[in-house]
C-alpha cells in the first residue's frame, strides 16, 4: 500500500477550500437575491409580464372670439393591423420578404401596395403593442366587406379615430398650425411628461403653442404579456380626459374677410401693369394684421399663400409637402406665416419713428417748415450726394404734418441730416433707440412666437455685424450721413416684420403702451368654465406728450382726408366723417422688380379700437397695392363691430 505524499495532500486540501469558498460565495448570493433583492427582483419581475399602452386624449378644440370652433375632432374609420401578424415588421426594421397572405389581401382591397402596408408596419411611430392603422377614411363598401369576411383576415380590424377637421377651411391656417407625430428629439425632451412613441403633437402655430392645454390626459391600460411579448390579458384601464379648448381673440368672420380680401387684390395685381415700368406686377406673396391696440389682441391674422390645413391630417406625402414648401426660392412658401416670420423694407412707414424721434428730442417743433425743393444734397458731399423726392415733387415750404400726410421724403431727408449732424446734442441713434421704443426689430412677445426673427433697424453697429456674417452682401460698414437719411425714412437695411409694424401703430394709436400681441384668449373646459385667461401684456413705453402725438396724428388723418394724402384717391367714398381713419402709405425699393406696397391704419382716428396693416411684396406703391386691402377691411369694421371674448357654453 502505498501512503500519499504530503505533497499530494496538501493538493487537496487547498482543492477543497477553495470547493468551500465557492459554495460560501454561492449561499451569499442566494441568499442577497431572495433577501435583499427581493423586492426590487420582484418589480423587474412584472415589469417583464406588463406593458403599457396609452391612448390618446381628444384633442381641446380651438375656438374664435364667439365660440365659433376654428378646429374641432371628428371621429373617422381607421383599418388596423395587429403587430402579431407580422413579428418580424420591427420598429425601424427592413420591409419583411416573408408575410402572410392577409397583408396583400388587404392592400388589394384597400387600393394600396404591399410595400405600403409593410412600410406603415415598421414605422416607429406606432407602439408594438398597438395595432397598427394603416388606412383612414375609408370607404364604407371596404368596412362592410372587412366585418362580413372577418376570417379571411385575422389580425385586421375596423376601429375609430379621433383626427382633427377645419370646418373654417383655410381661414387663419398658418395661425392655427398642425399636429403630427412625435419625432426622436421631442420625444427625448418630453418623455417625462408622458409622450410616448406614436403620440401625435402640436408642430406649429396654436396647436404647438397651446399643446400642454389641447393634449389631455391619456388613457393608460396595463396589459399582461408573456416573455415573447404575447399578450395574455388587461390588468388595469383608464380612460383619456380630453383636453382643454382653447379660445382665440380672432373673429372668424373678420378673418375670413381679410383673407379674401387680401387673395383677391393680389390675383388682381396679377393682371395689371405699372404704369412706370410696363410689367405686370409679380405680386407673389403677403400679409395682413388686424390688431386691438388697446390690449394686443391679434383680431385677424392672414399670410398669403395659404393653404388647407386638413393635408396634414392622417400624414402628408412628399409630394403634397413639395406643393406647400417648394424647393425653388422664386416660388412662395405657403407654410410660412408672412405676418409674423415675413420680413420687409418698411419705406415710408418708419416716419412716425423719425417724425417721433424729432418732435420728442426737440430737434423741430410742430411749427417748422422746410422747404421742399424736389431735392435734397448733403453739404460737403463728393458722391451719392443729392436725394430725390419720388417723381422729382416738390412740395414748397411744408411742416412735419403735412410731410406726413403727403409723405414728403425731402423733408424726412432733412430730418435725418440733422440727426447725424448733431450727435453730440442728440446721441450716435436717437431714432433707433425710439424705434426699439415702438417694437421694430425686438423680440414681440407674440404667443406663437415670441423672437424677433431676422428684423433689425439700420445702424452703425447693424453694418458691422452684417458685413462681419456676408461681406459680400454687405461690403460696406462704415456710417455716412447718406446712411442716417435712408434710415430716416425707411430704406437702408431696415427690415421688419409686418406684425412688428401693426404693433408699433397700434403703440402710437393707444397713446404709447406696447403690448405684447397675442392669439390666445383664454382656455375653457370642457365644461364650459375659464382654466385661465389671458390679458394684454405691456412691454414698454413711447413718450408721446400731447404736442407730440396731435402734430403726428392730423398728418396721419390727412393721408386718408386731405387732397394732398397719398391714399386720398383710394378712400373717395368711404365713411371718414363717421369712422374716421388715420394712416400711412410706403412704397420701399428693393432690388426686385417692383416696390412692396404697404399701408398701416387705425380707426377711429380719434379713439381707436383697430389697427389694420396690409404688406404685399412688388405690388407697387403702397396707394395702390395695399391700401384696397385696409379700405375693404376697415368697411368690414365699421359695419360688423368686434365684440368683446365670448366665454362658449359648452358644458351641461
Amino acid at each position: 500500500m502505498v501512503r500519499p505524499s504530503s505533497t499530494s495532500t496538501g493538493r487537496l486540501g487547498v482543492i477543497g477550500l477553495m470547493v468551500a469558498c465557492l459554495f460560501a460565495a454561492m449561499f451569499v448570493r442566494l441568499w442577497y437575491l431572495q433577501v435583499l433583492e427581493s423586492p426590487q427582483l420582484a418589480a423587474a419581475a412584472t415589469s417583464n409580464q406588463t406593458r403599457q399602452v396609452t391612448e390618446a386624449a381628444p384633442r381641446g378644440l380651438i375656438l374664435d372670439r364667439n365660440g365659433d370652433v376654428i378646429v374641432g375632432d371628428q371621429t373617422v374609420v381607421a383599418i388596423t393591423v395587429a403587430r402579431s401578424v407580422v413579428p418580424t415588421a420591427s420598429c425601424g426594421g427592413k420591409l419583411p420578404t416573408q408575410y402572410p397572405a392577409v397583408i396583400g389581401h388587404l392592400a388589394n382591397l384597400l387600393g394600396m401596395t404591399t410595400s405600403a402596408v409593410l412600410t406603415t408596419l415598421v414605422d416607429c411611430r406606432y407602439s408594438p403593442y398597438e395595432p397598427v392603422p394603416v388606412a383612414t377614411n375609408v370607404d364604407i363598401s371596404k368596412v362592410v366587406y372587412l366585418r362580413e369576411h372577418q376570417s379571411e383576415f385575422p389580425g385586421v380590424s375596423v376601429q375609430e379615430l379621433s383626427q382633427r377637421y377645419y370646418p373654417a377651411g383655410t381661414a387663419a391656417a398658418q395661425v392655427l398650425g398642425y399636429v403630427g407625430p412625435i419625432n426622436s428629439s421631442q420625444l427625448s425632451r418630453l418623455k417625462s411628461q408622458g409622450y410616448q412613441q406614436g403620440d401625435l403633437i402640436g408642430q406649429a402655430g396654436v396647436e404647438s403653442a397651446f399643446e400642454s392645454f389641447l393634449r389631455g390626459k391619456p388613457g393608460i391600460t396595463n396589459l399582461e404579456v408573456n416573455a415573447g411579448g404575447r399578450v395574455l390579458g388587461t390588468l388595469s384601464a383608464t380612460a383619456p380626459v380630453p383636453g382643454d379648448d382653447v379660445q382665440l381673440s380672432i373673429d372668424l368672420n373678420l378673418q375670413k374677410t381679410v383673407d379674401a380680401d387680401l387673395a383677391t387684390e393680389i390675383k388682381t395685381l396679377h393682371n395689371q401693369r405699372d404704369p412706370l415700368t410696363g410689367y405686370y406686377y409679380p405680386a407673389p406673396s403677403g400679409a395682413a394684421v388686424v390688431l386691438d391696440p388697446n390690449n394686443g389682441q391679434v383680431l385677424a391674422m392672414s399670410s398669403y399663400p395659404t393653404y388647407d390645413p386638413s393635408v396634414w391630417v392622417g400624414g402628408i406625402s412628399n409630394s403634397e409637402y413639395a406643393q406647400l414648401a417648394p424647393s425653388d426660392p422664386n416660388k412662395p412658401d405657403a407654410l410660412i406665416n408672412r405676418a409674423v416670420a415675413g420680413t420687409y423694407t418698411p419705406g415710408s412707414t418708419f416716419k412716425l419713428v423719425t417724425a417721433t424721434a424729432a418732435l420728442d428730442d426737440g430737434l423741430i417743433n410742430p411749427g417748422y417748415y422746410y422747404d421742399d425743393t424736389g431735392t435734397f444734397t448733403i453739404r460737403n458731399c463728393t458722391a451719392g450726394c443729392t436725394f430725390h423726392n419720388n417723381e422729382s415733387e416738390a412740395l414748397g415750404s411744408i411742416d412735419i404734418q403735412t410731410a406726413l400726410t403727403a409723405s414728403d421724403d425731402v423733408f424726412f431727408y432733412n430730418l435725418g441730416y440733422l440727426f447725424y449732424e448733431d450727435q453730440a446734442r442728440y446721441g450716435p441713434q436717437p431714432i433707433q433707440n425710439v424705434a426699439k421704443e415702438y417694437g421694430l426689430g425686438q423680440p414681440t412677445g407674440f404667443d406663437l412666437y415670441a423672437g424677433a426673427g431676422a428684423t433689425r433697424v439700420d445702424s452703425p453697429a447693424e453694418r458691422i455685424k452684417l458685413h462681419d456674417e456676408a461681406p459680400a452682401a454687405f461690403p460696406n460698414y462704415q456710417w455716412y450721413a447718406g446712411d442716417n437719411i435712408e434710415m430716416a425714412f425707411g430704406q437702408g437695411a431696415t427690415v421688419i416684420s409686418p406684425l412688428q409694424l401693426a404693433d408699433a401703430y397700434a403703440t402710437f394709436a393707444n397713446g404709447g403702451t406696447l403690448y405684447a400681441p397675442h392669439v390666445g384668449a383664454q382656455v375653457v373646459t370642457p365644461q364650459g368654465k375659464v382654466a385661465q385667461a389671458f390679458p394684454g401684456k405691456a412691454m414698454s413705453h413711447v413718450s408721446l406728450p400731447p404736442a407730440t402725438k396731435d402734430t403726428i396724428l392730423a398728418g396721419l388723418e390727412g393721408v386718408v382726408s386731405d387732397r394732398l394724402g397719398t391714399a386720398y384717391g383710394t378712400f373717395i367714398g368711404f365713411p371718414n366723417g363717421a369712422f374716421p381713419v388715420a394712416a400711412k402709405t410706403g412704397t420701399a425699393s428693393t432690388n426686385k422688380v417692383e416696390p412692396t406696397a404697404l399701408f398701416v391704419s387705425f380707426a377711429p382716428a380719434d379713439a381707436p379700437r383697430y389697427v389694420v396693416m396690409v404688406v404685399i411684396d412688388q405690388a407697387g406703391y403702397g396707394a395702390s397695392g395695399a391700401a384696397p386691402v385696409a379700405r375693404e377691411v376697415l368697411q368690414y369694421l365699421y359695419q360688423h363691430p368686434i365684440g368683446p371674448v365670448k366665454t362658449p357654453s359648452l358644458g351641461p
